[in-house]
């Protein structure tokens, strides 16, 4: 034991004020005791002063102090005795002693803890304790070594030498389209009367300070989703659980959450926000087709289509998803039509269509083509002069005819077919065309003019001139002599003529027109 010694060791005589103490040692029969003041202690030739004079320790009003080693009392708070007269300890005990008139420490006590301010909890707060020894609480609950326990404020909290404060715990304020996401450290029960298993998490929705429990802890401040009338939220299940609607959702399942549903939405522990979906608006003009749709029961129709018309505003649903955007529907007038094909069999206003399928509407109408028809294409009339000409050729039959001096329009079987012309003969008409049309025609395309091989081929004979055709289908051959304009039907072409001209004489090509006799 540390010993302090004043300065009248050596003396026989000390005085001992008031609240001071002293221990003295008697050598004889080694025994240590305590000597309270206010006295005048003459010490005798077998005893020396090992401690003192010491003041004695004062625990004020809301204060206290840690006493280890403390002496053993009876029920009328009087020191034990052993059989040599020393007091009794307590090893390796403590005592929490709180406001109380100044006393003395009895030899073998030690002050562990010097004076210190009683704790105040303040309101919202508590302190988590933990019990290092088994106890039982003044309520007469009983708690054993390791047990935690919230102390809650406002209030004071007297120490115990049972257990120990492990941390200060203050609420989590909830405001308003906010929530706590608490997880259980341990098996307990929640302050809703929920049993919680370890590790498990949930949320607490209720708006004020929450405060969590022993075996509680705050994970995270969820902020609550607004809805809006074109937003909704996309949402997964991370296991089988039940939402805030009721609805037993399975594992990985997904779902929409709308403003028709709620007007604000926390996320459920068991459910993730995979994205924000925006609606889809449709104009009475417009349609869409919709790729694996889901019904009425939330099922996906995998590999099925469905076509919706506006005036509409929808969203899509988890796994929809729309094939080519938002489509404009097809106003046809007068001189335009639409090739149709049928990637089904459907029935199309009483009349059975089969796959491949390809029929053509004309307009004025308006079209929105259901999920079993393919549009091919767009036909437009073509006007055409008696001077003008396209060759048609039939696809189904692969006959082929010359169209003049109508507006047509290909129907869903016919193309229109390229006549080819011999190399000598392109030349000859390039030379026979309008210079002032063609150099139009250049400036409007940027560069040489081409024949449209799609059109019929005309040629104006000029007078005193004549051209030979040959039919190669009929095996004919036809002479016309000009002035006349030659339109070429598709079986026929020029017969090109070669003449000897230059010095030595070589053979040329000259022109198409023969020289009439007599010109």
């Amino acid at each position: 034991m540390a010993s302090r010694r004043s300065a009248a060791d050596d003396q026989s005589l000390f005085r001992i004020p008031p609240y001071f103490y002293l221990h003295v040692l008697d050598q004889n029969s080694n025994v240590t005791r305590l000597e309270i003041g206010p006295q005048t202690f003459i010490r005798q030739d077998n005893e020396r002063v090992v401690f003192g004079p010491e003041r004695m320790i004062t625990v004020p009003p809301r204060h206290y102090c840690v006493i280890e080693n403390p002496v053993v009392r009876d029920d009328d708070e009087k020191v034990i005795l052993d059989t040599s007269g020393q007091a009794k300890l307590l090893h390796a005990d403590q005592d929490i002693r709180l406001a109380q008139e100044p006393f003395p420490l009895y030899p073998g006590e030690a002050l562990k803890q010097p004076v210190s301010p009683l704790k105040v909890v303040a309101a919202n707060s508590a302190l988590r304790i933990r019990a290092i020894l088994d106890l039982e609480s003044p309520s007469g609950e009983k708690r054993v070594a390791g047990d935690e326990w919230l102390f809650e404020g406002p209030g004071t909290y007297i120490p115990r030498k049972e257990v120990v404060v492990e941390e200060t715990i203050r609420a989590t304020t909830i405001r308003p389209n906010q929530a706590i996401k608490l997880r259980a450290r341990k098996e307990c029960i929640d302050r809703q009367g929920n049993a919680r298993v370890t590790g498990e998490e949930w949320i607490v929705k209720k708006t004020g300070a929450y405060l969590p429990g022993a075996y509680e802890e705050v994970v995270d401040v969820v902020d609550a989703y607004v809805m809006t009338e074109k937003k909704a939220l996309h949402m997964r299940s991370l296991r089988t659980f039940k939402d805030d609607f009721g609805i037993v959702r399975k594992n990985g399942e997904e779902w929409l959450i709308k403003m028709s549903d709620t007007e604000t939405h926390i996320p459920n522990v068991y459910e993730e926000v995979v994205g924000v979906v925006n609606i889809t608006t449709l104009s009475n003009r417009q349609y869409c087709v919709i790729l694996d749709p889901v019904d009425d029961k939330g099922k996906p129709q995998l590999g099925r289509k469905k076509l919706v018309k506006g005036e509409k505003a929808f969203f899509l649903m988890p796994g929809e998803r729309l094939e080519r955007g938002i489509q404009n529907i097809f106003v046809l007038g007068e001189n335009e039509g639409l090739i149709l094909r049928a990637t089904e069999q459907f029935t199309d206003e009483d009349q059975e269509r089969q796959p491949g399928d390809r029929w053509m509407i004309r307009g004025p109408a308006e079209y929105v083509p259901p999920v079993e028809v393919e549009v091919v294409t767009k036909r437009t009339a073509m006007p055409l002069d008696e001077n003008e000409g396209i060759y048609v050729r039939d696809v189904k039959t692969g006959k082929v005819r010359a169209i003049t001096g109508e507006t047509y329009m290909l129907n869903q079987d016919e193309e229109l077919f390229e006549k080819t012309l011999p190399p000598g003969v392109e030349a000859l008409l390039s030379q026979d065309k309008d210079p002032l049309a063609d150099r139009n025609r250049r400036g409007v395309e940027g560069g040489d003019a081409k024949r449209d091989k799609t059109k019929v081929v005309s040629f104006r004979v000029p007078h005193n001139a004549a051209v030979q055709i040959y039919d190669y289908k009929e095996k004919q051959a036809r002479v016309v002599f000009g002035p006349e304009l030659v339109m070429l039907r598709p079986d026929e072409q020029f017969t090109q003529l070669s003449l000897s001209g230059g010095k030595p004489k070589k053979t040329k090509p000259d022109s198409l027109p023969l020289p009439v006799a007599g010109s």
